[in-house]
Protein backbone atom coordinates (compact mmCIF):
# COMPACT_ATOMS: atom_id res chain seq x y z
CA UNK A 1 0.00 0.00 0.00
CA UNK A 2 1.45 2.90 -1.07
CA UNK A 3 0.40 6.72 0.21
CA UNK A 4 -0.51 9.03 -3.19
CA UNK A 5 -3.63 6.77 -3.76
CA UNK A 6 -5.49 6.38 -0.85
CA UNK A 7 -4.64 9.90 1.21
CA UNK A 8 -7.96 11.96 2.11
CA UNK A 9 -8.00 15.59 1.27
CA UNK A 10 -7.39 16.09 5.09
CA UNK A 11 -4.72 13.67 5.39
CA UNK A 12 -2.77 15.22 2.63
CA UNK A 13 -2.76 19.02 4.22
CA UNK A 14 -2.01 17.19 7.05
CA UNK A 15 1.24 16.14 4.90
CA UNK A 16 2.17 19.23 3.99
CA UNK A 17 1.76 21.02 6.76
CA UNK A 18 4.48 18.52 8.46
CA UNK A 19 6.43 18.82 4.94
CA UNK A 20 6.98 22.54 5.54
CA UNK A 21 7.34 23.15 9.33
CA UNK A 22 10.07 19.95 8.80
CA UNK A 23 11.69 21.81 6.32
CA UNK A 24 12.00 24.99 7.85
CA UNK A 25 13.54 23.29 11.02
CA UNK A 26 16.23 21.75 8.46
CA UNK A 27 16.70 25.57 7.25
CA UNK A 28 16.73 27.84 10.28
CA UNK A 29 17.90 25.02 13.06
CA UNK A 30 19.88 22.40 11.29
CA UNK A 31 21.44 23.77 8.23
CA UNK A 32 25.37 23.10 8.22
CA UNK A 33 24.94 21.09 11.10
CA UNK A 34 24.00 17.90 9.19
CA UNK A 35 27.06 18.53 6.46
CA UNK A 36 29.75 18.93 9.66
CA UNK A 37 28.68 15.69 11.51
CA UNK A 38 29.40 13.54 8.64
CA UNK A 39 31.88 13.24 6.52
CA UNK A 40 32.67 11.61 2.82
CA UNK A 41 33.90 8.55 1.83
CA UNK A 42 37.40 9.76 1.73
CA UNK A 43 39.20 12.31 -0.82
CA UNK A 44 38.89 12.98 -4.59
CA UNK A 45 41.21 14.85 -6.87
CA UNK A 46 40.10 17.91 -7.29
CA UNK A 47 42.38 19.84 -9.70
CA UNK A 48 46.47 20.38 -10.54
CA UNK A 49 47.65 23.87 -9.23
CA UNK A 50 50.67 26.01 -9.19
CA UNK A 51 52.57 24.54 -5.85
CA UNK A 52 52.91 27.49 -2.75
CA UNK A 53 54.81 27.42 0.53
CA UNK A 54 53.54 25.19 2.87
CA UNK A 55 51.95 23.15 0.36
CA UNK A 56 52.41 19.22 1.10
CA UNK A 57 55.15 18.15 -0.74
CA UNK A 58 53.97 14.94 -1.25
CA UNK A 59 50.78 15.84 -3.45
CA UNK A 60 53.47 17.16 -6.28
CA UNK A 61 52.36 16.31 -9.55
CA UNK A 62 55.82 15.51 -11.14
CA UNK A 63 54.61 15.23 -14.44
CA UNK A 64 53.08 18.08 -14.94
CA UNK A 65 56.11 20.13 -12.77
CA UNK A 66 58.84 18.39 -15.63
CA UNK A 67 56.78 20.55 -18.46
CA UNK A 68 56.76 23.48 -16.13
CA UNK A 69 59.52 26.00 -14.30
CA UNK A 70 57.68 25.78 -11.54
CA UNK A 71 56.71 23.03 -9.71
CA UNK A 72 52.55 21.49 -9.54
CA UNK A 73 50.64 19.92 -7.21
CA UNK A 74 47.35 17.65 -6.84
CA UNK A 75 44.91 19.03 -4.58
CA UNK A 76 42.08 16.88 -3.06
CA UNK A 77 38.68 17.76 -1.70
CA UNK A 78 36.41 15.59 0.84
CA UNK A 79 34.34 13.28 -1.54
CA UNK A 80 30.95 13.65 -0.02
CA UNK A 81 28.96 11.05 -1.90
CA UNK A 82 27.20 9.31 1.01
CA UNK A 83 24.28 7.09 0.73
CA UNK A 84 21.27 7.19 4.03
CA UNK A 85 19.00 4.35 5.01
CA UNK A 86 16.34 5.69 7.20
CA UNK A 87 14.79 2.71 9.25
CA UNK A 88 11.53 3.28 10.48
CA UNK A 89 9.83 0.72 12.96
CA UNK A 90 5.86 1.18 11.85
CA UNK A 91 4.69 -1.46 14.59
CA UNK A 92 2.00 -0.99 16.65
CA UNK A 93 3.11 -0.21 19.96
CA UNK A 94 4.67 3.08 17.72
CA UNK A 95 0.82 4.07 17.74
CA UNK A 96 0.47 4.73 21.62
CA UNK A 97 0.62 8.93 22.79
CA UNK A 98 -0.28 10.18 26.16
CA UNK A 99 0.38 13.86 24.82
CA UNK A 100 -0.54 15.72 21.74
CA UNK A 101 1.40 13.21 19.41
CA UNK A 102 2.03 9.56 19.45
CA UNK A 103 5.34 7.77 18.76
CA UNK A 104 4.47 7.50 15.35
CA UNK A 105 4.15 10.88 14.25
CA UNK A 106 7.33 12.19 16.05
CA UNK A 107 9.56 9.37 14.60
CA UNK A 108 7.77 9.98 10.97
CA UNK A 109 9.08 14.14 11.20
CA UNK A 110 12.33 13.22 12.56
CA UNK A 111 12.71 10.93 9.64
CA UNK A 112 11.68 14.01 7.35
CA UNK A 113 14.07 15.81 9.32
CA UNK A 114 16.80 13.69 8.11
CA UNK A 115 15.32 13.14 4.78
CA UNK A 116 15.37 16.82 4.05
CA UNK A 117 18.94 17.04 5.76
CA UNK A 118 20.18 14.49 3.70
CA UNK A 119 18.82 16.33 0.15
CA UNK A 120 20.21 19.42 1.00
CA UNK A 121 23.52 18.40 0.89
CA UNK A 122 22.77 15.70 -2.61
CA UNK A 123 23.16 12.99 -0.80
CA UNK A 124 21.23 9.76 -1.76
CA UNK A 125 17.86 8.73 0.99
CA UNK A 126 16.93 5.26 1.05
CA UNK A 127 13.69 4.06 3.81
CA UNK A 128 12.83 0.95 5.11
CA UNK A 129 9.71 1.05 7.04
CA UNK A 130 9.28 -2.20 9.09
CA UNK A 131 6.86 -4.27 11.58
CA UNK A 132 7.38 -7.29 11.53
CA UNK A 133 7.31 -7.56 7.88
CA UNK A 134 9.21 -5.39 5.85
CA UNK A 135 6.28 -2.69 4.74
CA UNK A 136 8.04 -0.53 2.15
CA UNK A 137 11.34 -0.08 0.62
CA UNK A 138 12.71 2.84 -1.01
CA UNK A 139 16.00 2.02 -2.82
CA UNK A 140 18.43 5.36 -2.31
CA UNK A 141 18.26 7.95 -4.71
CA UNK A 142 19.51 11.54 -5.18
CA UNK A 143 17.23 14.35 -6.33
CA UNK A 144 13.63 16.45 -5.09
CA UNK A 145 11.18 13.84 -6.05
CA UNK A 146 12.58 11.50 -4.90
CA UNK A 147 13.25 12.98 -1.14
CA UNK A 148 9.47 13.95 -1.29
CA UNK A 149 8.30 11.15 -1.58
CA UNK A 150 10.36 9.27 1.11
CA UNK A 151 9.03 12.32 3.41
CA UNK A 152 5.36 11.22 2.17
CA UNK A 153 5.49 7.59 2.61
CA UNK A 154 6.72 8.70 6.11
CA UNK A 155 4.17 10.67 7.24
CA UNK A 156 1.35 8.73 5.57
CA UNK A 157 2.06 4.92 4.95
CA UNK A 158 -0.28 2.82 6.92
CA UNK A 159 1.15 -0.64 8.13
CA UNK A 160 -0.52 -3.59 7.16
CA UNK A 161 1.44 -5.69 10.13
CA UNK A 162 1.75 -4.81 14.09
CA UNK A 163 4.69 -7.01 15.40
CA UNK A 164 8.13 -6.02 15.05
CA UNK A 165 11.21 -8.09 13.73
CA UNK A 166 14.36 -6.16 14.28
CA UNK A 167 16.15 -9.73 13.06
CA UNK A 168 14.43 -9.70 9.61
CA UNK A 169 14.63 -5.81 9.01
CA UNK A 170 18.15 -5.90 9.03
CA UNK A 171 18.99 -9.03 7.49
CA UNK A 172 16.84 -7.35 4.74
CA UNK A 173 19.44 -4.65 5.31
CA UNK A 174 22.23 -6.45 4.95
CA UNK A 175 20.87 -8.07 1.62
CA UNK A 176 19.84 -4.61 -0.26
CA UNK A 177 22.71 -2.21 0.90
CA UNK A 178 26.01 -4.03 0.21
CA UNK A 179 28.04 -0.98 0.82
CA UNK A 180 28.78 1.53 3.67
CA UNK A 181 26.06 3.92 4.59
CA UNK A 182 24.59 5.97 7.49
CA UNK A 183 21.69 4.17 8.86
CA UNK A 184 19.30 6.09 11.31
CA UNK A 185 17.39 2.97 12.89
CA UNK A 186 14.80 4.75 14.60
CA UNK A 187 11.94 2.86 16.85
CA UNK A 188 10.88 2.28 20.36
CA UNK A 189 13.01 -0.49 21.02
CA UNK A 190 10.18 -2.41 23.11
CA UNK A 191 10.73 -5.21 21.63
CA UNK A 192 13.20 -7.99 22.45
CA UNK A 193 15.90 -9.57 19.87
CA UNK A 194 17.78 -7.20 18.38
CA UNK A 195 21.33 -7.41 19.67
CA UNK A 196 22.57 -9.98 16.71
CA UNK A 197 21.45 -7.62 14.40
CA UNK A 198 22.48 -4.42 15.56
CA UNK A 199 25.70 -5.94 16.53
CA UNK A 200 26.66 -7.17 12.22
CA UNK A 201 24.65 -4.14 11.30
CA UNK A 202 26.98 -1.81 13.69
CA UNK A 203 30.09 -3.43 11.43
CA UNK A 204 28.71 -2.85 7.99
CA UNK A 205 27.18 0.60 8.58
CA UNK A 206 27.30 4.22 10.69
CA UNK A 207 24.55 2.86 12.66
CA UNK A 208 22.57 6.11 14.66
CA UNK A 209 20.27 4.33 16.94
CA UNK A 210 16.93 6.71 17.65
CA UNK A 211 14.99 5.78 20.43
CA UNK A 212 11.60 7.51 20.74
CA UNK A 213 9.36 7.03 23.92
CA UNK A 214 6.35 8.52 25.14
CA UNK A 215 6.36 10.54 29.01
CA UNK A 216 4.04 7.59 30.25
CA UNK A 217 6.39 4.79 28.85
CA UNK A 218 9.11 6.48 31.40
CA UNK A 219 6.85 6.75 34.70
CA UNK A 220 4.06 5.50 34.89
CA UNK A 221 1.21 7.68 35.89
CA UNK A 222 -0.83 7.46 39.02
CA UNK A 223 -4.70 6.45 37.69
CA UNK A 224 -5.93 4.10 39.95
CA UNK A 225 -6.96 0.88 38.03
CA UNK A 226 -6.18 0.47 34.34
CA UNK A 227 -7.02 -1.82 32.11
CA UNK A 228 -3.51 -2.00 29.72
CA UNK A 229 -3.60 -3.48 26.22
CA UNK A 230 -0.63 -4.49 24.38
CA UNK A 231 -0.89 -2.60 20.66
CA UNK A 232 0.87 -5.44 19.02
CA UNK A 233 -0.17 -8.78 20.72
CA UNK A 234 -3.78 -6.98 21.83
CA UNK A 235 -2.89 -9.06 25.64
CA UNK A 236 -4.67 -7.08 28.45
CA UNK A 237 -3.33 -6.99 31.95
CA UNK A 238 -5.40 -4.79 34.76
CA UNK A 239 -2.70 -3.04 36.93
CA UNK A 240 -3.37 -0.73 40.38
CA UNK A 241 -1.31 1.95 39.11
CA UNK A 242 -1.62 3.73 42.93
CA UNK A 243 -0.17 0.41 44.00
CA UNK A 244 3.92 1.59 45.17
CA UNK A 245 5.03 -1.67 44.60
CA UNK A 246 3.69 -1.65 41.01
CA UNK A 247 5.25 1.87 40.45
CA UNK A 248 8.35 0.64 42.37
CA UNK A 249 8.65 -2.23 39.92
CA UNK A 250 7.58 -0.16 36.81
CA UNK A 251 10.20 2.39 37.73
CA UNK A 252 12.93 -0.50 38.27
CA UNK A 253 12.17 -2.09 34.55
CA UNK A 254 12.47 1.06 33.10
CA UNK A 255 15.70 1.74 34.14
CA UNK A 256 16.96 -1.40 33.32
CA UNK A 257 15.57 -1.55 29.82
CA UNK A 258 16.81 1.81 29.33
CA UNK A 259 20.74 1.32 31.08
CA UNK A 260 20.78 -2.24 29.19
CA UNK A 261 20.08 -0.77 25.61
CA UNK A 262 22.74 2.59 26.10
CA UNK A 263 25.53 0.06 27.25
CA UNK A 264 24.43 -2.34 24.22
CA UNK A 265 24.73 0.82 21.82
CA UNK A 266 28.47 1.77 23.68
CA UNK A 267 29.39 -1.71 23.06
CA UNK A 268 28.81 -1.84 19.26
CA UNK A 269 29.68 1.66 18.59
CA UNK A 270 26.92 3.17 17.32
CA UNK A 271 25.54 6.20 18.71
CA UNK A 272 22.41 6.51 20.69
CA UNK A 273 19.72 9.10 20.57
CA UNK A 274 16.96 9.25 23.23
CA UNK A 275 13.88 11.29 22.14
CA UNK A 276 10.68 11.64 24.15
CA UNK A 277 7.60 12.98 22.46
CA UNK A 278 6.91 15.81 24.82
CA UNK A 279 10.15 17.49 24.00
CA UNK A 280 11.82 19.63 21.37
CA UNK A 281 13.66 17.01 18.54
CA UNK A 282 14.69 19.51 17.09
CA UNK A 283 17.93 20.71 19.21
CA UNK A 284 18.26 17.24 19.91
CA UNK A 285 19.25 16.68 17.19
CA UNK A 286 21.83 19.69 16.56
CA UNK A 287 23.37 18.81 19.46
CA UNK A 288 24.02 15.68 18.15
CA UNK A 289 25.08 16.56 14.64
CA UNK A 290 27.29 19.28 16.60
CA UNK A 291 28.54 16.36 19.35
CA UNK A 292 29.32 13.83 15.50
CA UNK A 293 31.11 17.47 14.22
CA UNK A 294 33.75 16.93 17.38
CA UNK A 295 34.13 13.51 17.52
Amino acid sequence: MTTASVLSREALKEVRRVQLRTKRLVDSILAGAYRSAFKGTGMEFAEVRAYQPGDDVRHIDWNVTARSPQPYIKSFQEERELTVMLMVDVSASSLFGSGRRAKDALMAEIGAILAFSAHDNNDRIGLILFSNQIELYLPPKRGVRHAMRVVRELLAYQPEHRGTDFRSALSFLGRVQKKSCICFLISDFLAKGFQHGLRVAAKRYDLIAIRVRDAHEIALPTLGLLRLRDLETDNTVLVDTADQSVQEYFREQVEDRTTKQARLMHRLGADFIDIRNDESYAHTLESFFRMRKRK
